[in-house]
């Protein structure tokens, strides 16, 4: 029986491979993810006991998976790897020293990856509890509209809706212009 559950998110299905392929034997399930809502999504179904973060993913980015992560209390208590090419773009984003994450550079090897999870179980120990859950948590985001409500969903419609009227009413009157404009060159 599995007792633990990693979750990679990362594009990059070599680096997905890699990490399942570097991490010791043992009781434990390697869940993947290709970007971040499906990442998100993931977590919130899933309850991984660890998470391996690309910061740079397509249809949600490794910041914004970041900030949904650190925003709920549930998922902070969750050890946290960020992955990156770039060190740079992650310190831009969250100055050094991290506190309650790891960070491995890519591309890495098996000792690394290792040392960062330790790092991240470590830290994630030391956190103080964050207060009250969050019912939204239960909700997985949606890839089509990136967890927008149903309520905000039928207004951005209305809206769009109306937009598109006006944008035909206003080639309406363009035509017509352009109409008597050339009955009045002849």
């Amino acid at each position: 029986m599995v007792s633990h559950k990693i979750l990679v998110i990362d594009d990059s299905k070599v680096i997905r491979m890699r990490v399942r392929e570097m991490l010791p034997p043992g009781n434990f399930e390697v869940l993947e993810a290709r970007d971040g809502i499906e990442g998100l999504n993931l977590i919130r179904q899933e309850h991984p006991n660890l998470i391996m973060l690309d910061f740079l993913l397509p249809k949600m980015s490794g910041w914004e998976v970041f900030q949904q992560i650190q925003s709920h209390g549930e998922l902070q208590t969750i050890p946290l790897v960020l992955m990156s090419g770039r060190k740079e773009e992650v310190t831009e984003k969250i100055p050094e020293p991290f506190e309650y994450f790891a960070f491995v550079e890519k591309p890495f090897e098996k000792k690394e990856l290792v040392d960062a999870i330790k790092e991240a179980m470590g830290k994630a120990k030391k956190r103080p509890p964050m207060p009250a859950a969050h019912p939204e948590l239960a909700t997985p985001v949606a890839e089509s509209h990136g967890g927008a409500s149903a309520a905000e969903i039928a207004a951005l419609n209305a809206k769009l809706e109306h937009m598109q009227a006006e944008i035909d009413g206003l080639k309406k009157q363009v035509s017509q212009l352009v109409t008597f404009i050339k009955q009045k060159l002849r």
